[in-house]
């Protein structure tokens, strides 16, 4: 594990100022139609971002929309499928893009900067931690950076899929306190609002792992994140310790009185609204033309205000609906993060109970704690960890090592190689130079090397693929 304190790194997180990541999708950047920029909703994000500046607070925008303005340029009606044509349009449309940005910015004197991420990018671990401190270092010139994919080079192998994806590991790298994801829709509510007129907005999630939602909503014809990819989001930052809010992208300036509201409580994770919601919500499936839906909710409590803090200024009945989702309370950062999240897995180990047991007392992973391996993998490359019942001296009718379900627990970083693991699964560590003519660890895994998932990042178990 290499030494973190030797790359720059400055918390965004001082008194009075938070860290603000804000995520634009394309709808909120051109028309849907036209691919006309959307110069009015533009100009208020800016106006926004300015103000949240002026009040102390350190911004970032993940902005789509290059293909979008790529279109408009080229006067191409529809959304190409080859990926050729798409890098191409995301080529024309960037540089379109930036200089919009800069121009807008610009009439209020504020600075700008472009990073542009693939998640070759994320998972190299020197790349991501410079890209950690190239934005580090903007904000601290008081620069707003403006984050993209990299569209034009990235091919799927290496795309994030959406930015939403995205925001959520930039908030999550730069240690940010707010994630908004900006959306078509007000908020997630207890019921369809569109055919049920008594629904009502939820307006904190607690656990997110509870919440089973409607995520019909596709995105729009341009994008590629529907709410599905939000939900997925907010999962992922708030695992990262970053409070994720859900509001409408057609009403910027929410974002500032939002941001305001919650600043006036202790922290984003102490804005403890009690909120009797159910765990089952559904999302109001409106267009960026309809009417804001409206709905009672309950007094925000600002708890225990010091004098350090900002007072909550603004009245209740003037904060915009919205939803939050609290970030979890033993967040997974730095390395560990990246090990989860930045690097994309190619194979599984499935590991016993005993093994699972000395990885949460700190231990490393022993070759005898691994019931099996899938996959085809290099040292050093990510894995998942997946903790079965019971293992089987042969295998079963299905081909499998172990009885029961697997569970996905986490990733690590492995010190030997699928075909090499295979051969020492099962035995001693002073077994493996026997087995493989040479022994470069006792160890499968160093436990600075192993990541779990929380109970509220951790996905669906995996599907089998091949034995090595």
């Amino acid at each position: 594990m290499e030494p973190e304190t030797q790359h720059h790194h400055v918390s965004m997180k001082s008194p009075r100022s938070l860290g603000v990541v804000i995520k634009l999708g394309t709808s909120s950047i051109v028309d849907e139609k036209t691919h006309e920029p959307l110069l009015s909703n533009l100009t208020l994000i800016v106006e926004t971002a300015v103000k949240l500046r002026k009040d102390g607070h350190k911004v970032i925008i993940v902005s789509s929309g290059a293909i979008g303005v790529g279109l408009q340029r080229m006067d191409v009606e529809r959304r190409p499928k080859h990926i050729s044509k798409l890098q191409a349009l995301a080529a024309i449309g960037q540089c379109r893009l930036m200089s919009l940005w800069d121009s807008l910015f610009n009439h209020l004197r504020q600075p700008i900067a472009q990073i542009l991420l693939t998640r070759s990018d994320i998972s190299d671990r020197s790349r991501y931690l410079n890209a950690q401190n190239t934005i580090h270092e903007l904000l601290d010139m008081g620069v707003i950076p403006i984050v993209n994919e990299n569209d034009t080079l990235a091919v799927s192998e290496i795309k994030f899929g959406d930015n939403d994806t995205l925001s959520a590991i930039t908030a999550a790298m730069v240690h940010a306190d707010l994630l908004f994801l900006m959306t078509d829709v007000d908020c997630l509510y207890d019921k369809n609002p569109r055919t049920n007129p008594d629904a009502q907005p939820i307006e904190v999630v607690e656990d997110i792992g509870a919440l089973v939602a409607d995520v019909s909503q596709a995105g729009s014809s341009l994008g590629t994140g529907g709410m599905s990819t939000k939900i997925v989001a907010a999962r992922l930052a708030t695992s990262a310790g970053v409070t994720t809010v859900i509001t409408r992208s057609s009403n910027p300036g929410n974002i500032h009185k939002i941001v305001r509201h919650i600043q006036g409580s202790r922290s984003p994770a102490s804005l403890t609204t009690q909120v009797n919601h159910p765990s089952t919500a559904s999302l109001a499936s409106l267009n960026n033309n309809s009417d804001s839906v409206t709905g009672t909710s309950t007094p925000a409590v600002a708890v225990n205000p010091s004098s350090e803090q900002v007072p909550a200024v603004i009245n209740r009945s003037q904060i915009p609906l919205h939803t939050r989702f609290l970030p979890s309370p033993s967040p997974v950062r730095d390395r560990y993060f990246w090990i989860l999240h930045g690097l994309r897995p190619h194979g599984t180990l499935y590991i016993d109970q005993g093994a699972y047991k000395a990885l949460l007392g700190k231990a490393g992973l022993l070759p005898v704690g691994v019931v099996d391996v899938e996959g085809f993998f290099a040292q050093q490359e990510a894995v998942r960890l997946c903790v079965v019942d019971k293992r089987r001296s042969t295998p079963g009718p299905d081909g499998k090592m172990w009885e029961g379900e697997a569970v996905e627990v986490g990733r690590c970083l492995t010190n030997y190689a699928s075909a090499e693991i295979a051969r020492i699964k099962g035995h001693q560590s002073v077994e493996i130079g026997q087995l493989l003519g040479y022994a470069d660890s006792e160890y499968v895994a160093q436990r600075e090397s192993v990541s779990f998932y929380n109970a509220v990042s951790r996905p669906a178990s995996p599907v089998g693929g091949h034995r090595a």
